[in-house]
């Protein structure tokens, strides 16, 4: 068995994360699934700060979360630290993200992707590597506070 991917969703995402759990399974991922469970209606902070704060106390290393246009559980989940979540729409969005800025929670919006895109877009989050070098520099100072 693989690492363990941490997932949430609000009522949009609801469906897609159902396939997005059954992809991740077929490639051997085990998956903490932090709800919603059905597609009535849900505040997306409510779950989406369930992976956000598993994956700022390194209870996991990466993670899925997904909402209708995927602003709203990005957003909330970047409110930790140690979270970069990077709101995709294309397989080479979410490699960039992890290239470039080590992005270590994926945002996926529901509404706007059909499911072969959105897992796609899964599978280049998982297979890509951060780059580091001239990056490593960049990443560092993202959670630092300007004066």
């Amino acid at each position: 068995m693989k690492e363990t991917i941490v997932i949430a969703c609000d009522h949009a995402g609801f469906d897609l994360k159902k396939k997005v759990i059954t992809h991740l399974e077929g490639l051997g991922f085990a998956v903490r699934d932090c709800g919603t469970d059905s597609a009535e209606s849900c505040d997306y902070p409510d779950f989406a700060h369930k992976a956000g704060s598993a994956l700022e106390k390194c209870e996991y290393a990466r993670g899925i979360v997904i909402c209708g246009s995927g602003n709203g559980v990005q957003i909330t989940v970047n409110k930790y630290p140690h979270v970069r979540c990077a709101l995709c729409w294309t397989p080479e969005l979410a490699s960039l993200a992890r290239q470039h800025n080590n992005a270590n929670c994926l945002s996926l919006p529901a509404r706007f992707i059909d499911e072969n895109t959105a897992l796609q877009i899964v599978d280049a989050f998982l297979e890509t590597q951060f780059e580091g070098g001239r990056h490593e520099r960049r990443v560092a100072k993202i959670s630092q506070l300007l004066s």
